[in-house]
């Protein structure tokens, strides 16, 4: 069945399930069902048939869709068909929206008008009807020519793996171990700076979760780096720094100090977020210039094989990312690891 979702998150950390798009193919007819995820047992009704490994759902760029239903029916959609990247592994196109992808394979142009509507309001529209049902009236076209495309280039078993490890992840979604490594600025913080960014990261992300809100709301990243650099020595010197900040969480200065003084598991093992001050960059540039003709070679548009910053932890810290396991080290190890060997 082809599957879609509408939800919000403008002011919650979790999407708010709103609306759920099925499609479904009998006897040679497409029916389309909008199923109201507000209605009291739906969403129960729908983990059985999300949770259905005899059924395959047929999603483009489900990533957001996966925390939305893991969070609403605690299930998953398994097995998985990602339009999106099937597109990507067959050299159809990278990263393409549904509509650019369905005027592509089908000719058909989609109406974008209701992208930014309220989908939690009751009734929805007769527009919002119209457009929540296009976004799966034309999965089956698209599968069954990705589909070909992929058996055709024996990659079938790539769209697999890749799902399997979208599906995982959502399934933990537990929270990010060095989540300082993703903000530019912990590149110009001592080791004890980094460590006290850890600890307040993680407390905003946890915080985030319990009280469902978004997590600039609790702490900004620039106000949680401005904390960790300052280092505070009481809770005033903290409370008067909150208070040269506009967005500051004054509420929370107790919480922030105590997770400022809370060490965290395996801290002191962190990665030095400074590393790429030191890294060289000719090293990056010829393994970027070597994934490049790679994916020239294999038809893949750039980004699908590795991307930048997938390349930088590689070259940072010598072990291959999660993200590129599985069948991308397969392909990638022989042609980069004589790249990542010191020179001598």
């Amino acid at each position: 069945m082809g599957v879609d979702t509408e939800f919000i998150r403008e002011r919650t950390y979790w999407p708010k399930l709103a609306l759920v798009q099925i499609a479904l193919e009998r006897d040679g007819q497409l029916d389309i069902l909008l199923v109201d995820s507000l209605a009291p047992g739906i969403n129960e009704a729908l983990a059985a048939i999300l949770a259905d490994t005899t059924i395959l759902k047929i999603m483009h760029s489900p990533s957001e869709d996966l925390v939305a239903f893991k969070h609403a029916c605690d299930a998953l959609p398994r097995p998985l068909f990602d339009t999106q990247l099937a597109a990507s592994l067959t050299g159809v196109g990278g990263g393409m929206g549904y509509q650019k992808l369905v005027e592509s394979i089908t000719g058909v142009p989609l109406a974008k008008g209701e992208t930014r509507s309220d989908w939690l309001r009751r009734p929805l529209s007769a527009s919002q009807l119209e457009y929540a049902a296009d976004d799966v009236r034309h999965l089956f076209e698209l599968h069954d020519v990705l589909e070909s495309l992929l058996e055709k280039q024996e990659r079938s078993g790539w769209l697999a793996e890749d799902a399997e490890r979208a599906l995982a992840n959502a399934e933990i979604d537990g929270l990010e171990r060095w989540p300082h490594l993703s903000l530019r600025g912990s590149q110009f913080l001592d080791p004890g700076a980094q460590r006290s960014a850890i600890r307040l990261l993680r407390w905003r992300d946890r915080y985030a979760r319990e009280t469902d809100r978004p997590r600039g709301w609790i702490l900004d990243n620039e106000l949680a780096l401005l904390i960790a650099r300052e280092q505070p020595t009481d809770p005033e010197a903290l409370q008067a720094l909150l208070d040269g900040h506009p967005k500051a969480p004054r509420k929370l200065t107790g919480a922030i100090w105590e997770a400022l003084h809370t060490p965290v598991g395996e801290e002191d093992g962190a990665p030095d977020a400074r590393v790429a001050e030191r890294r060289d960059k000719n090293r990056l540039r010829a393994l970027q210039d070597a994934v490049a003709a790679l994916s020239a070679d294999l038809h893949l548009p750039s980004g699908v094989l590795a991307s930048r910053k997938h390349l930088e932890s590689l070259l940072d810290h010598g072990e291959w990312p999660d993200a590129l396991a599985g069948w991308r080290q397969e392909v990638l190890e022989p042609v980069l690891t004589p790249l990542l060997e010191p020179k001598h």
